[in-house]
């Protein structure tokens, strides 16, 4: 039997995640525009700040992080790397793997971007203490590893 509320509350959280989605682009979409370079392109020096702990960040990591082909990072960090966003350099101990890490002009562009971003970040968060958000990440944590789950069994069911 099925259970109207809970199916009400799923097809309601869904549409949440989309809405979330579409309005985190445009955002996202904005900041690329002041330093003119595409959304991806931002998305990708995200994720370099994420995960660069000091030594450079490989594009296997951007291309997981992003959920994208590697061969698309690897277009997409070359055409940063001609801007002057990004520094790209083989691995010292692998050449065929290639290590990239912000640009001073990277840094110094998103710093000043960094007040705006915090204002936005306060006006997204809203009423969301740190506990709060916690337990919010907890659970989205856990529903995106079921949704991975759930989607690997679809691909096997179709086929």
């Amino acid at each position: 039997m099925r259970d109207a509320k809970l199916d009400r509350a799923i097809t309601d959280f869904i549409w949440n995640v989309v809405e979330i989605r579409v309005q985190l682009g445009e955002i996202h979409t904005v900041w690329a525009e002041l330093l003119d370079i595409t959304e991806p392109q931002w998305l990708m020096l995200m994720a370099i700040i994420t995960l660069d702990d000091g030594g450079g960040v490989a594009g296997i990591d951007i291309a997981n992080k992003l959920h994208v082909h590697p061969a698309f990072v690897t277009n997409q960090t070359k055409s940063l790397e001609k801007n002057g966003f990004l520094l790209r350099r083989p691995r010292a101990d692998d050449a065929r793997f290639v290590l990239m890490s912000l640009t001073a002009k990277a840094t110094t562009a998103i710093d000043k971007l960094s007040k705006r971003q915090a204002a936005l970040n306060s006006t997204i968060f809203h009423d969301m203490s740190t506990t709060k958000l916690a337990e919010l990440n907890s659970a989205l944590a856990t529903i995106a590893k079921n949704a991975r789950l759930a989607a690997r069994l679809l691909a096997i069911e179709i086929s």
